[in-house]
């Protein structure tokens, strides 16, 4: 009976084998429920739900809509108990992996290509977002950089003013560009900017956080 802790890092090396250059960023907070993973690639975000041989499918419809909001494909990674079933719960465009212990080693297939997310919202993507990566995407795009407003401000604004394909590709590179270690000093130089009321508008890199 193969776990979760069995399938996870096994499964990031075959993503990064069948997709080159990726991130992954684990255990990421989304609505109501919790992404076991999320790939970023250059040009989309995929959620990755891990049912393992001992998990049941108690919460995955309320896990669904919740990945169907934030991520532009998603997979369900699932051991061979929930191979033949796991189908009748999800939708048609979400894809499968199967995992399956093999002389000692967990083999993975691709037993359904996920199709384009029809439900994805670019706005709660952008909300993965720390403030200071917003910034970033802002002075990307030559936008003011509204130091003083809201987020969820800043998230209109860019997604009134940057094309989505252009936006997605930005969120993208956030996402890979993304430095835990610096994080507390980023926010301490963006509040200390906004205190002062500056308004001047002046890959594997396969990491896993």
């Amino acid at each position: 009976m193969l776990k979760d802790k069995d399938i996870r890092e096994p499964l990031f090396d075959f993503l990064e084998e069948t997709y080159g250059k990726i991130r992954i960023l684990e255990e990421k907070t989304m609505g109501r429920s919790r992404a076991d993973a999320v790939m970023v690639t250059e040009n989309a975000l995929y959620g990755i739900e891990i049912k393992s041989d001992a998990d049941t499918y108690a919460r995955l419809q309320r896990q669904v809509k919740d990945y169907d909001l934030y991520y532009d494909f998603n997979y369900a990674v699932v051991g061979t108990s929930h191979a033949l079933h796991v189908g009748e719960h999800l939708p048609d465009w979400w894809g499968i992996i199967t995992a399956e212990l093999e002389e000692g080693r967990v083999d993975f297939y691709i037993l359904r290509k996920p199709l384009p997310n029809p439900g994805v919202n670019r706005s709660r993507q952008l909300s993965l977002l720390w403030r200071t990566e917003l910034l970033q995407i802002q002075e990307q795009n030559r936008l003011p950089l509204y130091r003083e407003k809201s987020k969820l401000f800043v998230q209109k604004k860019l997604l009134d003013h940057v094309p989505d394909t252009l936006l997605q590709h930005q969120i993208c590179g956030a996402l890979f560009e993304r430095d835990y270690t610096l994080i507390q000093e980023q926010i301490e130089a963006f509040r200390a900017q906004k205190t002062k009321g500056g308004r001047a508008g002046k890959v594997r890199k396969s990491g896993r956080a």
